[in-house]
């Protein structure tokens, strides 16, 4: 068993070997998007790479509002295995599947039958919708195997385990490298290939998560049943704020990008050279947020405060070590991670001095991954959304807006790192002087 319980022993060794291997596999989920992207540029071409590109969005999205589904699940989970509470555990573990399960129904019957109108409101082009579309409406059919294995992984780590959700993954990667080749090129099914390569893949990780969960007695499954209806308004009242704050971050992005369009094709190329390490850049910070999650969520069931304090010190302090040798490296290396991407010089301009402006940012925008997850942690989850909507809306599109007119193109990254720093201290303020702690999710006889 690779199960941990963070109530008692180090807090320092338990964020360590909790957190790396979350690390790990959130390299090989960024990995699974970059080899699939690769075999259909290089063997469909760039309009395919275009289609799946548009496809992903509309992915990405209802991924996003899952994910956020799924930190509910972390947070009730690992507050009941704090409390003790195995019945607690089975009962919420039976209400959190057969609600996700019915929402992958109907979310992948209504996106099947509305991918055309779908990709239509987004503009995509004539061209391109009809593969479009067939990838979209494949990935929907899916959409279970999706949904199931991110699920299998949420509730190993709600329970300790950080370490077999790495399994499934490589499965899912390993399995997608080997048959997006020979789906579409092999077998001629082009475009439609990569996405049964894609589903495909995801449902051999989904069933080896589950028999390896059930065989092993990892997690406490059993044959569905009725949830009561306190436990369906406690995921609701939890999942839907959390599902919103991901589609809050997706909406700021896309409101960002639209400052950085307005100064021509190199910025765009550099800026999106630049997102793309970015997102790997901010692994780490995003790898400790979900397991301070977990551990402070055993904590709180648990009733330690003292031990979710120092959980937040140390993963603060940890953030700002890995972030701010990041922040170092990028300085002086960054340019060749750029041209791996783009060779225009005045893309891979633009891409380098935004990443060495906004590096020694990074870890203040650790600090809002950090001190979220533990607010997550306790169940306040409607404040955290309401954390995003200023660091978004209130912050980082009008202060990168305004510092872009005041210095061009180089007040993109000036302006995105200022916000980091002023939403990280509204995310101090309100761990030191909210109400987060007052929050109960259980009836105490429970």
């Amino acid at each position: 068993m690779n199960q941990r319980d963070f109530t008692s022993g180090s807090i320092i060794k338990h964020l360590f070997f909790f957190s790396t291997p979350i690390l790990f596999t959130n390299l090989l989920q960024t990995s699974y998007q970059l080899i699939d992207g690769l075999w259909v540029g290089n063997l469909l071409g760039e309009r395919a790479l275009g289609a799946i590109s548009v496809s992903s969005t509309v992915i990405f999205t209802i991924l996003a509002f899952m994910i956020g589904i799924n930190q509910a699940t972390l947070t009730i989970l690992s507050q009941q295995k704090g409390m003790k509470d195995d019945d607690g555990v089975k009962r919420y573990l039976n209400a959190f599947v057969t609600i996700l399960s019915t929402m992958a129904i109907i979310l992948g019957v209504i996106g099947y039958f509305s991918s055309n109108t779908i990709l239509s409101l987004l503009g995509t082009p004539q061209t391109m919708l009809k593969e479009a579309a067939s990838y979209l409406q494949i990935h929907f059919i899916g959409i279970f195997f999706l949904f199931g294995y991110n699920f299998i992984g949420t509730v190993l780590r709600s329970l300790g385990d950080s370490k077999t959700p790495i399994r499934f993954v490589a499965i899912a990667v390993l399995c997608n490298t080997v048959l997006d080749p020979i789906f579409i090129s092999v077998l001629d099914l082009g475009i439609e290939g990569a996405a049964l390569a894609t589903v495909f893949s995801q449902g051999v990780a989904f069933i080896y998560g589950l028999m390896l969960t059930i065989h092993k007695q990892f997690v406490p499954f059993s044959k569905p049943t009725l949830p009561k209806k306190e436990e369906v308004l406690l995921i609701l009242k939890l999942g839907i704020p959390s599902g919103l704050q991901m589609t809050v971050i997706s909406a700021g992005v896309m409101a960002i990008m639209s400052v950085v369009t307005s100064f021509g094709e190199d910025v765009v190329a550099g800026f999106g050279a630049a997102q793309r390490l970015d997102s790997l850049i901010m692994l780490p910070a995003f790898a400790l947020g979900t397991a301070v999650n977990s551990m402070a969520g055993q904590n709180i069931g648990a009733q330690k405060w003292d031990r979710v304090r120092q959980i937040a010190i140390y993963g603060v302090l940890y953030n700002f070590s890995i972030m701010l040798f990041l922040a170092f490296v990028i300085v002086f290396y960054v340019k060749y991670g750029i041209l791996l991407f783009i060779e225009e010089e005045k893309a891979v301009h633009f891409g380098t001095n935004y990443l060495q402006t906004i590096a020694f940012f990074y870890p203040f925008l650790g600090i809002n991954f950090i001190l979220n997850g533990i607010l997550r942690a306790s169940g306040a989850m409607f404040q955290v959304l309401v954390l995003n909507f200023i660091s978004f809306w209130i912050l980082r599109y009008p202060l990168t807006f305004l510092f872009s007119k005041w210095w061009d193109e180089a007040g993109i990254g000036l302006g995105m790192g200022t916000s980091f720093v002023i939403s990280s201290l509204f995310a101090i303020l309100y761990y030191r002087f909210g109400k987060w702690k007052e929050k109960q999710l259980f009836q105490k006889e429970e």
